[in-house]
């Protein structure tokens, strides 16, 4: 939060130049957030999408494979970009390598293409998926809630980091869908919600199979929200 609020006040980028999220060279001219020649180079979610993740689906289809396999807690989710070399690489350098303004571009070109649905869903509350406090320190700050307060900003929506995660599950970039459910199960809880809080839009970096997305949806539900949605920068698939 000390990143944001900073950036918000116009002071970090005096010291710090923007990097490009997909080059990663110094955006120029200043005050863009992507170099000029980079902006089309993601491979970018094009409709028609799946009715329930948002992944990029064949013409006629409803539903992804995923999908029609598994029941999800969360309603819909929307994202950006295909998880291939170039959101990868972005996305590793947005929460491994510090380039935490790598968020701004991502919320400004999320609210480009899919605003008018975002704001459609009426949400009371942007959540970030949790870090485990062990990652938390180590890493220094939780991307999903740096992307949710970009976000929130751009939505006129507030930011809650009202879930906790309980057991520190490792990476699971190796595990498959039944693994991964399993290594979650019990280990993400919600604590009080706000008062007049209903809709919930999750915010997390990466979709890949939904496991993680399904045991947030189901804390906050557990919690008393009616419904959540979800948005994502990169989809994995």
């Amino acid at each position: 939060m000390k990143y944001t609020r900073l950036a918000a006040e116009g002071i970090l980028p005096l010291f710090y130049p923007v990097r490009c999220p997909v080059c990663q060279d110094i955006v120029i001219p200043k005050g863009r957030l992507i170099c000029p020649s980079c902006a089309d180079r993601p491979k970018y979610i094009e409709d028609p999408v799946c009715m329930k993740c948002g992944r990029q689906i064949r013409e006629g289809e409803e539903l992804c494979g995923n999908c029609k396999a598994h029941d999800r807690s969360f309603e819909s989710g929307f994202s950006l970009m295909r998880y291939d070399g170039i959101g990868q690489e972005s996305i590793r350098n947005f929460k491994e390598n510090g380039r935490q303004e790598y968020a701004a571009w991502y919320a400004e070109e999320l609210i480009k293409r899919r605003g008018d649905e975002l704001r459609a869903l009426r949400a009371d509350l942007l959540v970030p998926v949790p870090l485990h406090p062990k990652r938390l320190r180590i890493r220094g700050y939780n991307q999903a809630l740096v992307l949710a307060e970009e976000l929130g900003k751009r939505l006129a929506v507030p930011v809650r980091d009202v879930l906790q995660r309980t057991k520190d599950t490792g990476r699971q970039k190796k595990l498959g869908p039944e693994g991964r459910r399993r290594n979650l199960a019990s280990s993400i809880v919600c604590g009080p919600l706000p008062d007049g809080i209903s809709r919930i839009l999750l915010v997390d970096d990466v979709f890949t199979t939904g496991s993680t997305a399904d045991a947030c949806s189901e804390a906050l539900l557990c919690a008393g929200a009616s419904a959540v949605c979800l948005v994502t920068v990169c989809m994995a698939g």
